[in-house]
């Protein structure tokens, strides 16, 4: 498994855009991290240093201690899967079945465990009966599934998911959630941005929140998630979960979730 710290890390990009600030983050392994924070705050620009997609303008990247500063991207991503926004700036295969099964096979994985792998993603993400389709054939919620189906396959030690509830209905969403605690649950660690805060709320237990290119915020649903916190979270334009909203209007305390503000109405006192 991999332990992840970034240390003092500036970016700025090309024409002169500084995305990252002295951002200061450890991610231990097998943690479950939301990146949270306004478009424009440095939350791709942060996940995209950890596979070496970008390398730090200033501090460094550290898997388990070491320094990914040499490491080419291609050895970085059998460490670390990222699953963009966007899938069809990801997709480039003509079949499902060959899209899938890219990752595994580049990381020098047998005939038979491509298969096993393509099969087992597949029917994780539920598109086991499209495994001879063209992506394309597919709706953007679906090619967002085959995206992740992607990544699941490589079976890297760390997952990143950038947006994996856009475009997904309920059961898109509760499909991810699923995946999410699954993925955790074999000592895999799960980072992801995402805009949906009730999505984040109930799935990760770490919350950061990003504005400025900076992290403001570090901890737990519950606290970041707290009225104490909101000034903060509006600065960076993020709204708390409706729970929490409901939760403090009624007095009851930190309620980031729907079962946290149900538990804290129904509980003497």
């Amino acid at each position: 498994m991999t332990d992840l710290a970034v240390v003092g890390v500036g970016f700025v990009y090309p024409d002169g855009t500084r995305a990252l600030d002295s951002v200061h983050l450890h991610v231990r392994t097998g943690e479950r991290v939301a990146i949270i924070g306004q478009n424009g705050s440095g939350k791709s620009t942060l996940v995209r240093q950890l596979n070496g997609l970008l390398r730090p303008t200033e501090g460094s990247v550290l898997h388990d201690g070491v320094n990914i500063v040499d490491r080419r991207v291609a050895s970085l991503a059998a460490s670390v899967g990222i699953v963009f926004q966007n899938p069809d700036r990801q997709i480039f295969s003509g079949r499902v079945r060959a899209e899938v099964g890219f990752g595994p096979r580049i990381l020098g994985r047998s005939g038979p465990e491509v298969d096993r792998a393509v099969r087992s993603a597949l029917e994780s993400v539920g598109l086991q009966d499209a495994i001879d389709l063209n992506p394309y054939d597919l709706g953007y919620s679906r090619r967002k599934l085959l995206t992740l189906a992607s990544i699941l396959a490589m079976d890297t030690p760390v997952l990143v998911l950038d947006e994996p509830t856009t475009g997904q209905d309920a059961r898109g969403v509760e499909r991810v959630q699923s995946i999410v605690h699954e993925v955790s649950g074999r000592g895999r660690t799960v980072v992801a941005i995402s805009h949906d805060m009730r999505f984040v709320a109930e799935t990760f237990e770490r919350v950061v929140v990003m504005g400025g290119g900076r992290v403001l915020l570090d901890g737990g649903p519950a606290e970041v998630f707290a009225e104490a916190a909101w000034p903060t979270l509006a600065s960076t334009y993020v709204e708390p979960p409706r729970a929490a909203r409901v939760g403090a209007r009624l007095g009851r305390g930190s309620t980031p979730t729907e079962a946290s503000l149900v538990d804290s109405l129904t509980s003497p006192g």
